[in-house]
């Protein structure tokens, strides 16, 4: 998705280079993917700890050569819920019986049911057009902090848009590679941040070695120069394993209206949160806000009662309520298309 872009950090590739590369990854990708079981027979037991965690609703996690599992149930719908009291404080001690699940209005029977921190692939996507570039020093930090306060073993990448978008540092978890993605400046041109978003959703959806998904993304302004419209971009992102977005927009008067409805849109039909801080100091603590709010989420996974075979939009709602604790509000995505990822591939041949 990048490859128009790509010769900006590798100028002297070829076009024939280049072919070559995508070639060899394609390779190596699909020499490193699981074996199919052609048998179709049941799988060995797990240890008595998994089945325990089965028997409470747990999908059972572990590592593989150092990255993270969630083993998600095949059919299974798998949403990242955060919830809050009627003071907006954080709830993290519920348990599966507490939730009640949603698909189009109908209940859901909850198959696995976790919540702890679990390593996530994170897109940061940033604004680098020419109002941007008196912001942009706090902002990277901001970014960097972001990395800081997350897991460690979390996977990044960097992108940095204006009227084009480039992939300037691809997944890493190190943080001196991530500061020089941002650094690469060349703020100039204007605002495509749709274009940037879907790129980065499906470079993420292509690329992520992580089942939990999600995008920061930062502007200062309207989209100007995209050739995907909102409409189009939200529905990009509500895939079945689409990423959960949180926006920033460091907004002026004269643009905030609009604006700021797009990034609220992005963000909470996603499941994210928009912010829009009167003063860029205000970026730093967000970004921090961001990283505690990934890490305290549960994750909830249910399979559809009518099953997944049509490609339709279905609407998602969850609902919490718990003994001592008041009202609880549940933010996730709002809902996803069952069966893009398969419309999508066929769209793209």
């Amino acid at each position: 998705m990048f490859r128009a872009n790509i010769k900006r950090s590798f100028p002297s590739l070829t076009g024939a280079s280049i072919a070559a590369l995508v070639l060899f990854l394609a390779s190596s990708v699909a020499a490193q993917a699981p074996a199919q079981n052609p048998s179709n027979q049941p799988a060995a037991a797990p240890p008595p700890s998994q089945q325990q965690q089965q028997q409470q609703g747990q999908a059972p996690s572990s590592e593989n050569d150092g990255v993270y599992v969630f083993r998600k149930q095949v059919e299974e719908v798998q949403l990242h819920a955060t919830v809050l009291d009627d003071k907006h404080r954080m709830v993290t001690d519920l348990a599966k019986q507490d939730f009640s699940v949603y698909e189009n209005g109908q209940p859901q029977q909850i198959t696995s049911f976790d919540r702890r921190d679990i390593p996530v692939s994170i897109g940061i996507v940033i604004d680098n057009s020419g109002s941007m570039r008196d912001k942009r020093p706090a902002v990277n930090q901001a970014a960097i902090n972001l990395v800081k306060a997350s897991n460690p073993k979390d996977e990044v990448f960097i992108v940095n848009f204006n009227d084009e978008y480039y992939l300037d540092q691809d997944f890493t978890a190190n943080l001196t590679q991530l500061k020089e993605g941002l650094e690469k400046i060349d703020s100039r041109g204007g605002t495509a941040l749709y274009d940037a978003v879907v790129a980065s959703a499906d470079h993420l959806d292509k690329n992520a070695k992580l089942d939990k998904k999600v995008l920061l993304v930062v502007t200062d302004g309207e989209d100007n120069a995209s050739r995907e419209s909102l409409e189009q971009a939200i529905r990009r992102l509500q895939k079945e394993n689409g990423p959960t977005v949180y926006t920033i927009g460091l907004l002026g008067e004269e643009r905030q209206k609009r604006a700021r409805r797009a990034l609220t849109a992005l963000a909470e039909n996603t499941g994210g949160i928009s912010y829009f801080p009167k003063d860029l100091s205000e970026v730093d603590s967000i970004t921090r806000e961001v990283a505690h709010d990934i890490r305290n989420q549960y994750i909830i996974g249910y399979k559809p009662s009518n099953g997944k075979q049509d490609t339709g939009y279905r609407t998602v709602r969850v609902e919490a309520r718990a003994p001592g604790h008041g009202k609880l509000s549940v933010r996730t995505k709002t809902g996803y298309y069952s069966g893009q990822e398969r419309a999508s591939a066929a769209g793209g041949q």
